[in-house]
Formats: C-alpha cells, structure tokens, sequence
C-alpha cells in the first residue's frame, strides 16, 4: 500500500468516525407515499370540493394548482429534490400519474375521526388518517392489477418493488387541535385529547409498516398560535413575545413531544425500518421570530386576505365581496417572496421553501440525517470504502 493509499484510508476512517453521515450512502427512493392535510395536499380536496380561485397558485402555477398556497408546498421541493415529478393527488381523476408515487392528503384532513364533516361549518375532510390509509391499501393492490392487464393505464401506476423502496411523508395532526379548538373546547381539554390522537397516528403507520413500507419521514406540527385563523378567533389568547397566542402554540408543542415519543416506540417496535422525526414547528416558528434575518417581513399578517390585524377574517382569499359599493376580489400582498403567511391558515411558497432547505439537511431530525439518506435506520450505517 502507497504513503498516499495510506493517508486516504486513515483520513476517511477518522471522517467516519467524527462525522458518521459522510459515510452514508444516497437512498434512492424511487416514490413517495404522503399522507397529509393542506401542508401537504396538491389537489385531492379540490378534487372533491368547490376549486380554489385566483389567486391561489399565482406564484409558481400561475394559477389555481389544488394546493393552499401561491406556488409550490414543502411536498414539491422534497419531490422535486428525489428528482421525482410533482406527486398526483388520489382523488384527482383528472391527468393523473402515480408512476413515482402518490398523495393522499386533503385539506381539512384529521388523523381521527372528524366531528363535523365538510361542507357543514367549520366541518373537517371525511378523508382522515384512517381514509387515507385505506386508500392507500386499493392503490397499492389496484395498482399492480392494472400493470398486470397492460394497456395506457400500466406505466401510469407505480411497479411493485416501488412500494418497499418509496420514502413515507407524514405531515397531518394540526387539524387535530384545531377542531378542539373551534370546538369549544378548553385549552387543557385539547391538551388532554393529544395522547390519543397521537395513538391513532400510531396504529395507523403499524398498517402501513405491514403493507411493506420501510423509510419513513414524519413531520410534527407548526405553531398554530402564529397563524392568522388562531389569533383572530382568540383574541384574548395571551401572547408571546413574538405575538403568537402562547398556550396554542404550547398545546402543539405537546403533540410534538408525544408524537416523537411515538417515532422513537416505532423503531423499538419494527428495527427493520428507518423513521425520521422531522422538527419543523423550530423552523416554521424561527420565521415568526426572526422573520428580517430570513428575509421576510410581517409574518403575522396574511399576505392574501381582508379584514383585521392579521389580514384575516372578513373575506377569504379569492373572494368576491362588496367594498364602498364596489365588488371586489380579494387579492394578494405586492411581494408574496418576503411574506410567510399565505391566507391567514397556510404558508406562502416562500416559507415553505425555507422550511424544506432546513430540514432537508437533517438538522431538524432526529436521527439528524438528511432526506436523501432517511432510508437508512441508524447514521452507523455505512458504505465500504475501497482505495
């Protein structure tokens, strides 16, 4: 062996041991599966309810694209990182493509069973966890039916091998709280209600380990006390001193501790898989604290929206609503890139965007591992190096 043989071989076993991740190798996850509500959804609650209107989507789309936001969801640019094509809502009939995957998410979805169906007040999804996880089960068996029998519709479906190798995305439970919330529940009784909440999400990711999924990244919550929907209906909500409603935010901060309590069960539970807890309520709540040293400006206050402190209240985004005797449509803020809040209740493109370039780094992930990497359980999983 050469001096140089030598040192290399010295210097990469000292890199594996100092900094285990360099050693790991890229997965190559070649789907994804993701269960959601609108954090996440790119088209299955329009699918099955009224369209959104302009301007939703201006941004990126440059028009209504099924998702809550101006442009793209932190579920595009994980998709788009893999090097995978926007991922096809379920429910979506319309062009659909689920050869790298699919998405089960819709707004207003809960990982429990709803109380109040849409389209009544203040109603949530019919499509909660356990929908969508039966869902999943038909494409997953449909799915390989239609390849089978060939035709147009087989390369539209995703191979079977895809299902075991795809990477799992979890971002749902915020819906949870708030339907306590605008329950007319108590803060404490909300807070008491997160243990099984947090079970249901358990038994609902044991079915989908069963059906041969094995990388798993689940997202906890934001912090629900800085969006515009909680401030406006709370008022009373004593604030932090970033002036988000503080108790809210600390009920969400309790899902997020029981809910990771859940990740570190699941890898006790089932050794073979890899699952990733994925803390983006730090980052989402950093761009409401420290919004000038991310470039962003106003974060409390809707960017598209009418009505009150937080821009939010009087009129929806896109609404058609009568001002001075003029009708109108509720637009968007002049700059969408420098503001946080989309609509009073979801993030613009831009926030979600900075949110996905931190976590994806696995800075905010426990194990601390990157996305590209979360196939693997431990970060002493290495490759063989050969000099």
């Amino acid at each position: 062996m050469t001096n140089i043989s030598s040192f290399c071989l010295v210097f990469f076993t000292l890199l594996t041991i100092l900094n285990p991740i360099c050693a790991l190798k890229s997965c190559e996850f070649p789907a994804i599966f993701n269960f959601g509500d609108s954090n996440s959804d790119t088209g299955g609650f329009v699918a099955s309810f009224p369209p959104l209107n302009s301007p939703y989507g201006e941004t990126y789309f440059q028009m209504p694209a099924g998702r809550f936001s101006d442009g793209r969801l932190i579920i595009d640019f994980v998709a788009k990182s893999l090097n995978l094509s926007f991922l096809s809502a379920y429910l979506d009939s319309l062009g659909t493509n689920f050869t790298v995957g699919a998405n089960f998410a819709t707004a207003s979805s809960t990982i429990t069973l709803p109380a109040r169906i849409i389209p009544a007040n203040n109603g949530f999804s019919p499509f909660f966890f356990l929908v969508q996880y039966n869902q999943f089960v038909q494409l997953k068996a449909r799915s390989q039916l239609i390849r089978k029998q060939g035709g147009v519709f087989a390369r539209l479906m995703p191979k079977e091998e895809y299902f075991q190798k795809a990477l799992y995305t979890f971002d749902i439970g915020q819906n949870d709280l708030g339907a306590g919330f605008f329950g007319n529940m108590s803060v404490e009784e909300v807070n008491a209600s997160v243990p099984n909440i947090v079970n249901t999400f358990l038994t609902n990711v044991k079915s989908i380990y069963n059906l041969g999924a094995r990388s798993f990244w689940i997202h906890n919550t934001g912090p629900i006390g800085c969006l515009g929907y909680v401030l406006t209906n709370f008022p009373s909500a004593e604030k932090d001193t970033v002036g988000c409603a503080k108790s809210y935010n600390e009920v969400a901060q309790y899902f997020n501790y029981e809910l990771k309590e859940t990740v570190l069960q699941l890898r006790k539970v089932f050794p073979s898989a890899a699952f990733t807890y994925v803390d983006v309520y730090s980052v989402k709540y950093s761009l409401f604290s420290e919004p000038k040293k991310h470039g962003f400006e106003l974060p409390l206050v809707a960017c598209c929206g009418y009505g009150g402190l937080y821009n939010y209240g009087s009129a929806g985004c896109g609404a058609t609503i009568t001002v001075n005797g003029t009708q109108i449509t509720v637009g968007s803020c002049d700059n969408p890139s420098v503001r946080v809040v989309w609509d009073g209740i979801h993030y613009t493109e831009a926030a979600n965007k900075f949110v996905f370039e931190q976590i994806s780094t696995g800075a905010f992930s426990d194990p601390p591992i990157p996305l590209k990497m979360a196939c693997h359980r431990t970060v002493g999983q290495y490759i063989g190096i050969n000099l």
